[in-house]
């Protein structure tokens, strides 16, 4: 059994939601860890310039909103268990 934590992001110019990373961990604890690392540190493809983000923790991850220099993205990390 293994854990992953699975990036999902805005991507092109409609926006349009896509699974950009996966990370497979040994244990829940290792990818929750690894989570909260991402959603603080991630770089994702929008926006190019960013200023600042915010971090929402949620039932099984994050959510974490990107300001840049002229518009707002948002991506999400989700901790999953494989069966």
């Amino acid at each position: 059994m293994s854990w992953w934590v699975v990036v999902e992001e805005q991507r092109g110019s409609e926006r349009n939601w896509s699974l950009s990373e996966q990370f497979s961990f040994a244990d829940r604890e290792t990818a929750e860890t690894e989570a909260l690392r991402l959603a603080r540190e991630y770089e994702p493809a929008y926006p190019w310039s960013p200023k600042s983000r915010k971090v929402l923790r949620g039932d099984g991850g994050y959510l974490v909103v990107v300001e840049g220099r002229t518009s707002t993205f948002h991506f999400r990390l989700s901790v999953l268990e494989e069966l």
